[in-house]
């Protein structure tokens, strides 16, 4: 099983098109995870178009998304128990927000957006992974996203691009 793994992309204000990277893996994707920001229901619908999507509500989403997203949610992929949220809040670091959010429960890993930031790093046996940003990389110097492959085991990783 494939999952793609995007957070912030921020339309229309950081970008009318996908890019390409991302597009590719979209198109070959069993199952597609956003940790907000979309910014609008349309980018959101757009998205529904390659496959089923998890989603959570980030901080500039409009109150369309707001109304109909979650600020966080738990999925099971092939046993898989995945947290979802945004990350936003104040106080803490983003990645420790992410991993609050869901310390009464039980998952494996812990999907987050926000800093677009790209991260990945262990804390109490939960797996904490921030995929970046694929149109707004902000200071750094390339944008990303995430690829998760589950079979009888998992793995993660980053795909980056200029």
């Amino acid at each position: 099983m494939k999952v793609v793994i995007v957070a912030d992309t921020h339309f229309p204000k950081k970008g009318r098109d996908l890019p390409s990277p991302l597009l590719g893996d979209l198109k070959t994707a069993d199952h597609i995870i956003h940790a907000g920001d979309f910014q609008t229901i349309e980018h959101y619908e757009a998205f529904k178009e390659y496959g089923q999507v998890t989603a959570v509500a980030g901080n500039v989403d409009d109150e369309s998304l707001k109304e109909i997203l979650p600020e966080k949610t738990i999925i099971t992929l092939k046993d898989l128990r995945i947290g979802v949220v945004h990350g936003d809040g104040t106080g803490k670091t983003t990645e420790k927000r992410a991993r609050h959010a869901f310390e009464q429960e039980e998952v494996d890993l812990i999907i987050f957006g926000h800093s677009h930031i790209p991260y990945v790093r262990v804390d109490a046996g939960v797996l904490l992974f921030n995929p970046g940003s694929p149109t707004d990389k902000r200071k750094l110097s390339y944008h990303s996203h995430g690829v998760l492959e589950i079979d009888d085991v998992w793995s993660i990783k980053h795909i980056f691009y200029k």
